[in-house]
């Protein structure tokens, strides 16, 4: 039987109401209904329970849904104003800045690949079976003892594609899957592209069983006739999960030295699935990575870009901002990591909120090291690979040319990409670079 993940009526329930709470709504009248009548809380980690659900609960659990659903988001406040006098897609050297950006997501996604969904004491403990402990290179199954192994068991879907021993190209991962697909919707509609075009592009080129979370959750909205920005609202409790993050580089890579128009295509592609804090957090990386790609060789200038085009008082802002300043003021990256986990530890692990402060505070404490950035990134657990990839992104850009990065992550990756988006199967990450470049430049697509 196939147990399709994400989408389950009777797994949806436990994670609204998590997330409800988050929003301040007070469900524990529908809490009590649930457990009570045999619901299950979420799963933890997995996108499905392992059984489906009787009849009975599942159509009460479609009820409680739609009792949930939350209150229209109108999209927050006015985006910042334009950037003054920037000149989006012209810096100096930003193809070179580009190619070690693609480089640096890619190697930074490998190394958390393995160890996704792994507990923090199982990142630890792995690592440093290895020597490998504070993390400077990938994971390794070598020298790592079958209780351990046991006990804490590699990403059943990365192992053979991303410890040391078995890297041959970058596998194929949503984490580069959705920055290709940005490109081809640059491609066809230019940054005036409307979320329309978005949800068009996903249900042409996108294969459903390639989304997870929220963008599997707006996919089956799109199936069923909803249209955006409901998608992002409709049985959708991972509406502020870290989908819309990922999504953003390219927005970021194509407006160097731009900002609040990074963070503006950000935000008309993350309304398709996203709300409030999971939309915000697009919006901060984009802006964050524009920064960078604009030639701004200062971590610290590039997150307060980011932080600018982002409600202050939103969640995400407030957890950002004490995560930069527990950075600042921390020596070791262990201490910063356990805080962090201490105070945002109620969250589900793909939960935009405590990834985007542990990102923030990895590329803090490294201080711009392309190394530092991607192994904090990793080391501090959540969503290992989407950190790491990230952080990778950033770090690039700051290092300014792919020679700059060392060899040791970049090798393996053997200038190859596998995917199933469009025919980028099998791309050099130069030729990424290449059409990103051009892609910077374009307003609208070719007529």
């Amino acid at each position: 039987m196939i147990r399709l993940t994400w989408v389950q009526p009777e797994d949806l329930v436990g994670h609204e109401l998590r997330q409800a709470e988050l929003e301040g709504r007070d469900v524990a009248a529908v809490r009590c209904r649930w457990l009570t009548a045999g619901g299950e809380t979420a799963p933890a980690t997995a996108g499905a329970s392992p059984a489906p659900a009787p009849a009975r609960l599942r159509l009460l659990a479609e009820r409680l849904l739609d009792e949930l659903r939350p209150p229209p988001w109108h999209g927050g406040p006015n985006l910042p104003a334009p950037d003054p006098d920037s000149d989006p897609g012209r810096a100096a050297g930003l193809r070179d800045r580009l190619h070690a950006a693609w480089l640096g997501r890619a190697a930074g996604c490998v190394l958390g690949k393995p160890v996704e969904k792994l507990p923090l004491d199982g990142i630890r403990s792995l690592a440093k079976a290895t020597g490998n402990w504070p993390l400077t290179t990938w994971f390794t199954e070598r020298g790592v003892p079958p209780k351990l192994r046991a006990a804490y068991p590699w990403n059943r879907r990365s192992a053979a594609t991303s410890l040391a021993e078995n890297i041959d190209g970058m596998p194929e991962d949503d984490d580069l899957n959705f920055p290709l697909l940005n490109l081809v919707l640059l491609q066809r509609h230019g940054k005036g592209f409307t979320t329309d075009d978005v949800a068009r592009l996903w249900l042409d080129e996108l294969p459903a069983g390639r989304t997870f979370t929220a963008e599997r959750v707006a996919y089956r909205n799109l199936l069923q006739g909803i249209e955006p920005p409901h998608t992002a609202t409709h049985r959708n409790p991972f509406r502020e999960w870290i989908g819309a993050l990922i999504r953003a580089d390219v927005h970021g890579w194509t407006n160097p030295g731009a900002p609040a128009a990074a963070a503006g295509q950000a935000r008309r592609d993350a309304v398709l699935s996203h709300t409030e804090n999971g939309v915000y957090g697009a919006m901060f990386t984009a802006a964050t990575i524009a920064a960078a790609a604009g030639g701004h060789a200062d971590v610290h200038a590039c997150l307060d870009a980011g932080l600018s085009v982002v409600p202050p008082e939103s969640r995400l802002a407030r957890a950002v901002r004490h995560a930069i300043r527990l950075a600042h003021d921390t020596p070791d990256f262990d201490d910063v990591v356990d805080d962090l986990h201490a105070r945002h530890g109620t969250h589900h692990w793909v939960h935009v909120v405590p990834n985007a402060a542990l990102l923030a505070a990895a590329l803090t404490h490294a201080d711009g090291d392309f190394t530092g950035a991607i192994t904090r990134a990793v080391s501090g657990g959540w969503d290992t690979d989407s950190n790491g990839a990230t952080a990778g992104s950033v770090a690039g850009l700051l290092a300014g040319r792919a020679d700059a990065l060392p060899d040791r992550w970049t090798a393996p990756l053997k200038n190859r990409l596998a995917t199933s988006v469009g025919d980028f199967n099998g791309i050099g990450f130069d030729a990424l670079a290449d059409l990103t470049t051009e892609l910077s430049t374009r307003e609208a697509p070719p007529s």
